[in-house]
């Protein structure tokens, strides 16, 4: 007969607690999946169930995976048990590798002829003014409050619009050639968590006020290029191997673009920003030789891993963790989920078309202005859920978005950082 430690060690390892420490428990990787289905389930069951989630358009694995991490949070603070999960590689491969891939996928030639280049130039404009602003505000707020500027740009575009692998890639490079406090990673990436739940918490919200403060409805000929044709596209076996088969191949392609990018020097890329590329060129190059592809497949698989991602980051979320850290750095914070929410509404608004499309952009801005591409995507999703598609706010702006904040906040940081060094 197995013991109970025997039987436990089917389903993670547990760490007993010494010199008064918590035991702890971390789940092995498939039964952390499964809790990542739960979060989705009940998120969804959440949401369904009320109208004011469903009116302020908050991603439903945000809602679950915030409950969960207070239930786990309280087990820990109340020392019956620590309990962590196995998701490190699981989550890189839903946020840099599938999705950024299928995001970037989206970007066709085509669609930005269709949305003219001014607005492809003012999307540019707002996200290189957003960065700037956040990390000019950061440093003033920080020198009135006593922190760091390392720290305060930690706390910045760096986690902010960098999101949580920007703010970890800048942290060492903060502290081993600036002269940054060594805690200037930590704080990054606390900051970087914290950012992608304001920016789900905010996106929502911003677009519901501007789609109920100026009148706007969605367009009903406005469609999903899946649904172009009026048909209802049922999904194939066939089809969605060829094209799960596909964005591997091309994942695999974004990381020689991903080597190149990373060795310019002085500047650090995230590695989703080559699987990004490697889909924004794929799709261009197979519609300019007419090689066939299937986007439903390809929607289907990006909504899969971005539900997936969305879980598995909130319901992973430390809150004990944050708890000390509060202070100096959740006042800056605090002031960048204002700037986001004024930025979107009085900027990027008024800048994107000042009509329903420029509410879901606004909606994907805070997302990535506070968290991550992700939650750009997942916010624009959960708005168009509640109110009607639109076609450029899904396909161009997320990937367009990103693709400027990834090139111009590394050579941002990189030089403005370069003035506090040491």
């Amino acid at each position: 007969m197995p013991t109970v430690e025997e039987i436990l060690a089917y389903f993670g390892t547990y760490t007993p607690g010494v010199d008064g420490a918590v035991s702890s428990f971390k789940f092995e990787y498939l039964t952390s999946l499964g809790f990542a289905a739960i979060v989705i389930f009940l998120g969804h069951a959440i949401v369904k169930r009320s109208a004011l989630l469903r009116k302020f358009a908050i991603p439903a694995p945000v809602v679950s995976g915030l409950l969960f991490s207070i239930v786990v949070a309280i087990l820990k603070g109340s020392g019956l048990i620590a309990i962590s999960f196995n998701v490190s590689t699981i989550q890189d491969l839903c946020q840099n590798i599938f999705f950024f891939m299928c995001v970037g996928f989206g970007f066709s030639w085509k669609l930005i002829r269709h949305a003219g280049g001014k607005l492809c130039l003012k999307i540019a404009i707002a996200a290189c003014l957003l960065i700037t602003l956040q990390d000019v505000l950061g440093v003033l707020v920080g020198q009135l409050i006593g922190l760091n500027p390392f720290l305060a740009l930690q706390c910045s575009s760096s986690a902010m619009s960098g999101g949580v692998g920007t703010a970890a890639s800048f942290g060492p490079i903060f502290i081993e050639k600036m002269g940054a406090p060594e805690s200037a990673t930590a704080v990054g990436v606390t900051a970087g968590t914290l950012g992608n739940v304001m920016g789900s918490l905010i996106g929502g919200p911003v677009a519901a006020f501007l789609i109920s403060r100026h009148g706007l409805k969605s367009d009903p000929n406005d469609k999903p290029e899946s649904a172009v044709d009026g048909k209802i596209n049922e999904l194939s076996n066939s089809r969605m191997v060829s094209m799960f088969g596909m964005v591997l191949l091309l994942c695999a392609l974004g990381m020689p673009i991903y080597c190149i990018l990373d060795n310019i020097p002085m500047i650090e890329m995230p590695k989703f920003i080559g699987c990004l590329f490697a889909g924004a060129i794929a799709r261009n190059v197979m519609e300019a030789l007419n090689i066939k592809f299937y986007t439903p497949e390809v929607d289907a698989i990006e909504h899969m891993f971005l539900e997936l991602y969305l879980a598995l980051v909130l319901m992973t979320i430390d809150i004990t963790a944050l708890a000390g850290v509060a202070g100096q750095m959740g006042v800056i914070l605090l002031v960048q989920a204002v700037l986001m929410a004024v930025f979107a509404i009085f900027v990027s608004f008024n800048m994107f078309g000042r009509d329903y499309g420029a509410a879901v952009m606004a909606a994907g801005n805070c997302g990535w202005g506070c968290g991550s591409g992700p939650n750009a995507v997942a916010n624009e999703k959960a708005v168009m859920d509640q109110y009607g598609w639109h076609n450029v706010a899904w396909v161009l702006y997320p990937s367009f978005a990103v693709i400027i904040d990834d090139i111009y906040n590394p050579i941002f940081l990189s030089l403005f950082g370069s003035i506090f060094a040491a």
